[in-house]
């Protein structure tokens, strides 16, 4: 049985490549995951603190 583990993408990123690991573990389309945190962002700010708290805590994918 194969584990799947959240790892910050290093190949589907923009910033720091949260959304695009998020949308590789979800197997969703990482355009997707980032179009939820924009829409977090203008619904009271809370994607923007939500985002930086990912990015430190989700260590990086690691090297193929």
């Amino acid at each position: 049985m194969s584990s799947k583990k959240l790892y910050r993408s290093r190949e589907n990123k923009m910033i720091w490549g949260v959304c695009g690991g998020i949308g590789e573990y979800l197997n969703v389309d990482p355009t997707l995951i980032r179009l939820l945190a924009v829409i977090l962002v203008f619904a009271g700010g809370s994607g923007i603190p939500v985002y930086i708290i990912a990015a430190l805590i989700m260590p990086p994918e690691p090297w193929r």
